[in-house]
């Protein structure tokens, strides 16, 4: 057996009377659509519940999967201690799965417990779904798969979703996929988290992916954008599409609402089944289509790169494949180099004989892979800094796990060439899109970027450079503004 079904749902705790108190009659069509979810996961009497949630344990670089062989939660912290759940996990599907993520050294296990309670997103789920038992006479059985999110890319999540069914079928489970996740927290000035514009266009567009089962869509949406929206279910969803890689569904959406500043939607995916058995399709392998469609997009920027750009891609590509460093004449002499170098010839002598500090930034599927740089030049020559900066990026960044083979057709790159830093007096002397700033106290400097994603004023920009430098938001420092020149 495989996979059942799939269930995209809220996890609003007002959503449940001995919450909510009569507030939840704001979201009454969200209930109703609730309570035709969790009939349709009792219909399917499913073995185990793989859950997905926003709020069980969440690193930026593992995927935490709860240990133990059960587990239980209430919603005290929100007034309501009678609403309990108790679960047993399933513990065969969790080592399968585990066994797979060590072999295959992907990011993800039963490391790093913090509390072993049921998170109120995984609470609420499972709270109607045990009135959806009551209401049929019938006692549940299932065993439960409690996975958190993570901070890695949504390919990511996807894969992990794969993984998932994987371990499912291996063992034949008759199994749901809950994805628990609200939508965008950014849909009304009176609600809870105040308006953003992103958050409308979030809720529309995941309902119409969702609600149609376009799950490649999802992989599609960009980082920034869901931050600004201020979603807490994408990641989740992504999961959950991953556990249906290659299966059609008929998707259904069954409610959206946003009535409290938050945005709730239910959908539903039963997967399409042709002679008893659930079909595949090539047409929704959505990770191979999308990283194919990520590397053919590279490969176009490569072809359009200028020289200082493909001096540091050539670098690092050296380096990674053969884990030593290219000697600079080597990389200056290289075919992409030569060939970059036929449309912008004054480059080499630019990069030969100038000195300056230079960052090189990678980029993988959207997200930030690595960056490194110099303020100011500590080489001979600006092509030292740049094949220097480009293999650090890739192998020293603390924030990053170094750049594998299989990474580089996926990367983008970018090379900034910084300008004299200048002393300034105040914070309206910067332009966050023109300056970048370097912030110094006593030892201690950091230094942000012009024109970055999410970094809207100076005040920001200040604030995040402060804090790259461990400087407290109350010690006094000394600013400097610089320009840059941009390579793509």
């Amino acid at each position: 057996m495989s996979l059942l079904g799939g269930f995209m749902v809220p996890h609003p705790p007002m959503i449940l009377p001995e919450v909510g108190r009569g507030s939840e009659k704001q979201i009454r069509k969200t209930i109703d659509a609730y309570r035709t979810a969790a009939r349709g996961i009792c219909e399917l009497d499913p073995e185990t519940i793989i859950l997905t949630s926003p709020h069980s344990v969440m690193y930026s670089d593992y995927f935490h999967i709860s240990p133990g062989a059960s587990a239980h939660g209430d919603l005290a912290s929100f007034g309501a201690p009678s609403v309990r759940i108790d679960a047993d996990y399933d513990t065969e599907v969790r080592r399968l799965l585990c066994e797979e993520t060590e072999k295959t050294g992907f990011p993800a296990g039963t490391q790093g417990e913090r509390s072993p309670l049921l998170d109120h997103a995984t609470i609420i789920p499972l709270t109607f779904v045990a009135q959806a038992y009551r209401e049929a006479g019938k006692t549940p059985a299932y065993r439960l798969v409690r996975i958190g999110l993570s901070g890695l890319p949504l390919t990511e999540h996807y894969r992990l979703g794969m993984m998932i069914r994987d371990a499912v079928e291996s063992l034949g489970r008759r199994a749901v996929f809950i994805a628990s996740g609200d939508l965008s927290h950014k849909l009304q000035t009176y609600g809870p988290y105040g308006f953003a514009p992103e958050g409308p266009v979030y809720d529309e567009r995941i309902m119409k992916v969702c609600g149609s089962g376009s799950f490649g869509e999802l992989l599609a949406f960009d980082e920034d954008f869901c931050e600004k929206a201020a979603e807490c279910g994408h990641r989740s969803f992504v999961i959950m599409a991953g556990a249906f890689d290659r299966t059609p569904v008929r998707a259904q959406a069954l409610s959206h609402e946003d009535v409290t500043g938050v945005g709730y939607g239910i959908c539903t995916f039963y997967p399409l089944t042709e002679n008893g058995k659930i079909r595949h399709s090539e047409d929704r392998a959505f990770l191979d289509l999308y990283e194919k469609e990520r590397k053919a997009e590279a490969g176009r920027k490569q072809a359009a790169e200028d020289p200082y750009v493909t001096l540091a891609r050539c670098s690092l590509e050296y380096f990674v494949q053969n884990g030593r460093h290219i000697s600079l004449p080597a990389a200056l002499s290289s075919p992409a180099m030569q060939s970059a170098l036929c449309s912008v010839p004054q480059a080499k002598e630019n990069l030969l004989s100038r000195r300056a500090g230079a960052f090189v930034s990678l980029h993988k599927f959207g997200q930030l892979r690595g960056c490194i740089g110099t303020i100011q030049a500590v080489r001979s020559s600006l092509a030292e800094e740049i094949a220097e900066n480009a293999v650090s990026a890739c192998s020293e960044d603390p924030r990053f796990q170094p750049v594998q083979k299989e990474e580089l057709p996926f990367l983008e790159y970018s090379v900034d060439v910084l300008g004299t830093p200048e002393s300034i007096s105040s914070p309206a002397e910067l332009d966050v899109k023109r300056y970048g700033v370097i912030v110094t106290c006593g030892g201690r400097r950091g230094l942000l970027l012009p024109d970055l994603p999410g970094v809207d004023t100076p005040a920001q920009q200040i604030s995040i450079a402060r804090r790259k430098a461990g400087i407290g938001k109350n010690e006094e420092v000394r600013l400097q503004r610089f320009e840059v020149v941009r390579h793509f």
